[in-house]
């Protein structure tokens, strides 16, 4: 484990997954300015660690993450620093969960947004705020929302500023699965675990595909040739044995 003090961004590595932790308990996890421009700099070292295959985001004790500290929105810098930790997140190469508990609003909700997947706790509440605080919701910030709920939706949120719950953020795909407290622990263990074994060149290049870059189809190909995880897979398989996937980000 990182060390630890007030308002920070923690993270600990076990079995290929690390996990970051919004630690703001005092604001409800509310990001500092700080805080948005260390995740940039934290997600490059992660993204380098061969050891890391899976990053998991969430927050300290009940609650994800209430927004930005709205203190900090009077210097005028929060949203440029939002808007890249976000950026800076959504580009992650490797596998992202948010795991949400609790309220994850505002800079919370772009911040789980940004991630590939999202497993919430039932009874989470989910908003999009700036109706209420009549700042101008990031373009980049806006698309990715759209992107996950439709427009229909994503409007709902940006327009009105209220919060909806895990099944409402379930049926609507702001979430993909919405758990029981007692459950949520279990299942994101056994989940990463499961991303954990897989191919992480699988992985990386479906993350480009989805996100629209469809330009390096044959840097790809060239890499699962040279790395030799289709041959790997296919052994395993005949084999009956579990994949020993070598190739890694940045390798």
């Amino acid at each position: 484990m990182s060390s630890v003090s007030p308002q920070q961004l923690t993270h600990a590595v076990a079995e290929g997954v690390v996990t970051v932790v919004i630690d703001h308990p005092a604001k409800r996890n509310a990001m500092t300015d700080a805080m948005w421009a260390s995740l940039p700099p934290l997600l490059d070292r992660l993204a380098a660690d061969p050891e890391v295959r899976v990053l998991v985001l969430t927050g300290a004790g009940d609650t994800f993450c209430a927004g930005a500290d709205i203190s900090t929105l009077r210097e005028g810098a929060a949203q440029g620093l939002a808007v890249a930790a976000e950026d800076a997140l959504a580009a992650f190469p490797k596998p992202t969960l948010a795991v949400v508990r609790g309220y994850c609003v505002g800079g919370g909700s772009q911040l789980a947004a940004a991630c590939d997947l999202r497993f919430a706790a039932d009874g989470a509440l989910f908003g999009v705020t700036p109706a209420k605080l009549g700042i101008v919701y990031p373009a980049s910030s806006t698309r990715r929302l759209a992107a996950l709920v439709g427009p229909a939706t994503a409007k709902y949120l940006l327009f009105s500023g209220e919060l909806i719950g895990s099944e409402r953020a379930l049926r609507t795909g702001l979430v993909d699965e919405v758990l029981s407290e007692d459950g949520l622990d279990k299942r994101v263990a056994e989940f990463t675990r499961t991303l954990a074994t897989r191919s992480q060149l699988t992985q990386a290049a479906s993350k480009e595909f989805v996100t629209g870059r469809t330009d390096r189809d044959a840097h790809w190909a060239e890499q699962a040739g040279a790395g030799g995880e289709s041959a790997e897979g296919i052994a395993a398989f005949l084999e009956r044995r579990a994949p020993r996937f070598e190739w890694t980000v940045g390798a």
